[in-house]
């Protein structure tokens, strides 16, 4: 007999029990980052620095002599590109820390992510609930790692379990 899943109970993040340290999580599809995603996130967020949207001026005056996508951009793709694998059940992001821009990342390049599970605990302060630690890594194309960070989310067991 055929099984049916749904994908508001499987595939939008898990509980803290599902989790295992070192559990890897290759998120997909990746991004391919265009010249307007670029230079509409720079305006909405008023970072509209040249380095992002001027062209004659990278040409001319930066070492890669072509714009750079904005870091914050590269951050928030990352981000919501791991919201399906690990924190669409989450009750709250609870910080995030270790952000690093390592390379730059240019208009047409595609931006891939993964996830590693660093930790997990059950809160101290909320029963039925706990604490979810992740690093996540951004790589273009060509597997160059672009961007790294390690956050926090507060998760809910599994119904039924208890701290």
């Amino acid at each position: 007999m055929p099984r049916v899943h749904s994908a508001r109970d499987e595939r939008f993040g898990s509980y803290l029990d599902d989790y295992e340290i070192g559990d890897v999580f290759k998120h997909w599809p990746g991004k391919t980052v265009t010249e307007a995603d670029d230079h509409l996130f720079c305006l909405l967020t008023m970072a509209a620095s040249p380095l992002h949207i001027d062209r004659h001026f990278a040409a001319t005056e930066m070492a890669q002599g072509r714009n750079v996508v904005v870091g914050t951009y590269v951050y928030s793709l990352l981000l919501g590109m791991s919201v399906p694998d690990i924190s669409g059940r989450a009750v709250a992001n609870l910080g995030l820390s270790e952000l690093r821009h390592l390379a730059p990342l240019f208009h047409g390049d595609t931006l891939y992510g993964e996830t590693e599970i660093l930790a997990q605990r059950p809160s101290a302060s909320r029963q039925g609930e706990g604490v979810l630690t992740v690093r996540t890594d951004g790589f273009n194309q060509d597997r160059l790692k672009v961007c790294t960070f390690t956050r926090s989310v507060l998760l809910p067991l599994r119904p039924g379990k208890d701290a």
